[in-house]
């Protein structure tokens, strides 16, 4: 055999595990039964003055790694010290806030409207925090429902036919409140235990 075949094979062999690796790491799996072990949350990115802010071309979830541009609820971030992080969805939002420790308060944050599919401040949404992952099909399993308007989160919750939810359940949200225990709704694997 010659030393390019040899070559060839640990190329595939390498690409095939980094492959099964990557893809085990966005679904919030691991070797383990128990999952990933959770992380601290830093940001990702420097030098952004204010948001919302371009999303980097090819930047990753500060979350779970995946390609933020390719989600529909991409969210971002920035501190008041200019470092900023983007994030595929709300989910991996709420586990940043809630597990993060920049030196830098959150300055400002966005998210996608469900209802208009716009950019809305993240830090004024109303979150309807569903948790049947039966009913969606969100790339991370579930994430909350973000809305500008809480009108427009009640009409959500008030179709939502999945699970028996009540607003007097405190069942909307906004980002303030967000602690590891709803962070760990959404992201279980990804959140420090309290």
């Amino acid at each position: 055999m010659t030393d390019d075949g040899v070559d060839r094979r640990r190329f595939i062999g390498a690409l095939a595990a980094g492959t099964g690796v990557g893809i085990a790491g966005c679904l919030g799996e691991s070797e383990s039964d128990d999952g990933p072990p959770a992380q601290v949350y830093e940001p990702t990115l420097e030098g952004i003055e204010e948001g919302p802010f371009a999303f980097p071309e090819g930047e990753s979830c500060a979350v779970c790694s995946m390609a933020a541009t390719e989600y529909p609820e991409s969210s971002q971030l920035v501190h008041e010290n200019g470092q900023a992080a983007v994030f595929e969805s709300p989910g991996c939002l709420f586990a940043y806030v809630a597990s993060s420790t920049p030196d830098s308060p959150i300055a400002g944050a966005w998210t996608v409207d469900r209802e208009t599919g716009e950019q809305i401040d993240a830090t004024e949404a109303h979150y309807v925090l569903i948790t049947d992952e039966e009913a969606v099909d969100d790339p991370m399993g579930i994430d909350p429902k973000a809305f500008a308007d809480r009108e427009d989160a009640l009409n959500y919750l008030e179709a939502w036919e999945a699970e028996d939810l009540s607003p007097e359940d405190d069942i909307i949200t906004g980002l303030e409140p967000v602690d590891l225990e709803i962070a760990a709704i959404y992201r279980p694997h990804r959140v420090p235990d309290e």
